[in-house]
């Protein structure tokens, strides 16, 4: 399977956090990296997702979700 195009406009795609749907925007190559974030802990990607949206709310400052997203991926 060949790699997506790293310039390929936002995807959204729908995810549930703590039972409630949400949508998120982000650049299939960023989707890529969060499934196989997701597949390396054993965990869904809602999880995942859930996990970053409460990190950033923490933050005195937080970013929108997906650009969260965004940055805890390259941080891994």
């Amino acid at each position: 399977m060949s790699a997506p195009s790293p310039y390929h406009p936002p995807v959204k795609r729908s995810v549930q956090i703590a039972g409630h749907k949400t949508s998120i925007s982000l650049e299939p190559l960023f989707w890529t990296m969060l499934r196989d974030a997701a597949e390396a802990e054993g965990v869904p990607i809602n999880a995942i997702v859930a996990r970053i949206d409460a990190e950033r709310i923490k933050s005195p400052t937080p970013p929108g979700l997906a650009s969260a997203i965004r940055v805890w991926l390259v941080s891994q």
